[in-house]
C-alpha cells in the first residue's frame, strides 16, 4: 500500500510539472527551435528601435508620439486597407458596428503604454524601468488564467523566475558598467508610470491574443492602426506640436525615423505569428533578451562597458524561456475547468494507464494539450 502511495503521489507530481511522459525527443522539437529563433527576432526588432532611439536622443530629438504615430500609420495604410476591401461580416464597417469599442480600449492601452514606458525615462533610472518592467509578465500570467482561461503548470513558475534571474544578472551588469542612467527627479513619478505601462501592455498583450487566435491577425493589426492612429495623432497634436516645429531635418534625421518606424512595423506584424504559435507571456520572455541585444549594439556603437555577466543574463534568459515553451500551456474549459474536478483525478487516471495502452495514449495526447 505505502509503495502504491508514493507512486501515486510521483504521479500527481510529474503531472502538475507538466513532465508526465515527456522525453527529450518530446521536449527539444523543432517546434521548439522555431519558437526560440522567433522570439528572438522579435527582440532584435526592439534593438533596432532602441538603438534608432539613442540616435535621435543624442540629435536631441525627443518625439516619442510623433514616432508611435508613424508606426500605427504604416498599419492604418497597409491592414486597415485589407480591412476595408472585404466583404460579408469581415468587413471594416461590420467589425465597426459591433465591437469599435473593444477596439478603442484594446488601442488606447497600447498606445498609452508606449507613451508612459518612454515618458518614465524623464523621472527615474534605467535600472529601475528593467526591473518594474518585468511586472507585466505576472500581470499578463493572471489576466490570461482569468480571460483566456490559460492555465500554467509548476515548470512554467520555474520558467518565469529563472528569467526574471537572468534580468537581475542584467541589471546588475548595467551597475557595475556604470549604465545606470536616465534621471532621479521624481523617482515615486517615474517607477509608477512604469508600473502602469506594464499592466496597460498586460492588457494589450491579453486582447491581442484573444484576436489573432480567435478571430485573426489581420483584424487585430487592422484595428489597431485605425484607433492606434488616431489616439497617437491627436495626442501628438496636443502635446508635441513644437517639438516636431523644433526638428532639424535632414538625410540622417529621416533616415532614423524610417528606421524606428519600419522596425516597429516589423515588431506589430511579426509578432501576433509568435503569439499564435505560442502565447503572450511566452512572447514577452523572450523580449527580455532585447535589451542584451541594445547593450551588445552599443559596445560597438556607443562604446559601452562589456561585462561576462551580460553573457551569463542572455544564456539564463534563453535557458528559461526554453523551459517555458518546452511544455505546453492549455486552456481549461468551463466543462472541463480542473477547479471543478477532483485534485486527485488526473494522476489516478495517469496511474492506470500502465494496464491498458490505448487508454494511456489518449490520456497523454490531452495531458499534452
Amino acid at each position: 500500500m505505502e509503495g502504491h502511495a508514493e507512486e501515486r503521489l510521483c504521479g500527481k507530481l510529474r503531472v502538475a510539472c507538466g513532465f508526465y511522459n515527456y522525453n527529450l525527443r518530446d521536449v527539444f522539437t523543432w517546434r521548439l527551435l522555431k519558437t526560440v529563433v522567433m522570439g528572438q527576432v522579435l527582440s532584435l526588432l526592439i534593438c533596432g528601435t532602441a538603438v534608432s532611439c539613442q540616435y535621435l536622443a543624442n540629435a536631441e530629438v525627443e518625439t516619442p508620439m510623433l514616432q508611435s504615430f508613424l508606426n500605427y500609420a504604416l498599419l492604418l495604410l497597409v491592414y486597415t486597407t485589407i480591412l476595408a476591401t472585404r466583404k460579408g461580416e469581415r468587413n471594416i464597417v461590420q467589425i465597426l458596428k459591433t465591437k469599435w469599442w473593444k477596439y478603442l480600449v484594446m488601442s488606447l492601452a497600447d498606445v498609452e503604454a508606449n507613451y508612459t514606458v518612454v515618458k518614465a525615462y524623464q523621472f527615474t533610472t534605467l535600472t529601475s524601468i528593467q526591473l518594474l518592467d518585468c511586472f507585466v509578465i505576472p500581470v499578463l500570467m493572471l489576466l490570461s488564467w482569468f480571460f483566456l482561461k490559460t492555465r500554467y503548470r509548476l515548470v512554467h513558475f520555474l520558467a518565469v523566475m529563472v528569467c526574471l534571474l537572468g534580468v537581475g544578472a542584467m541589471v546588475g551588469a548595467d551597475i557595475l558598467a556604470g549604465r545606470d542612467q536616465g534621471s532621479t527627479s521624481d523617482v515615486v513619478l517615474g517607477d509608477g508610470l512604469v508600473l502602469l505601462s506594464a499592466v496597460l501592455y498586460a492588457v494589450s498583450n491579453t486582447c491581442q491574443e484573444y484576436t489573432v487566435k480567435n478571430l485573426s491577425r489581420v483584424e487585430f493589426l487592422g484595428m489597431m492602426g485605425l484607433f492606434g492612429t488616431l489616439i497617437s495623432g491627436i495626442q501628438l497634436a496636443v502635446l508635441e506640436t513644437q517639438a516636431v516645429a523644433a526638428i532639424k531635418w535632414d538625410l540622417r534625421i529621416s533616415m532614423l525615423f524610417a528606421v524606428y518606424a519600419l522596425c516597429m512595423y516589423a515588431l506589430y506584424s511579426f509578432m501576433p505569428v509568435v503569439v499564435k504559435m505560442t502565447s503572450a507571456t511566452a512572447v514577452n520572455l523572450s523580449l527580455l533578451t532585447a535589451d542584451l541585444f541594445s547593450l551588445f549594439c552599443g559596445l560597438f556603437l556607443f562604446h559601452y562597458k562589456f561585462s561576462a555577466l551580460y553573457i551569463i543574463s542572455f544564456v539564463v534568459i534563453t535557458v528559461g524561456f526554453i523551459m517555458f515553451n518546452a511544455v505546453p500551456t492549455y486552456t481549461a474549459l468551463p466543462e472541463d475547468d480542473p477547479a471543478d474536478q477532483p485534485a486527485e483525478g488526473s494522476s489516478d487516471h495517469l496511474l492506470a494507464a500502465n494496464r491498458d495502452t490505448q487508454r494511456a495514449e489518449t490520456i497523454t495526447a490531452v495531458a499534452a494539450l
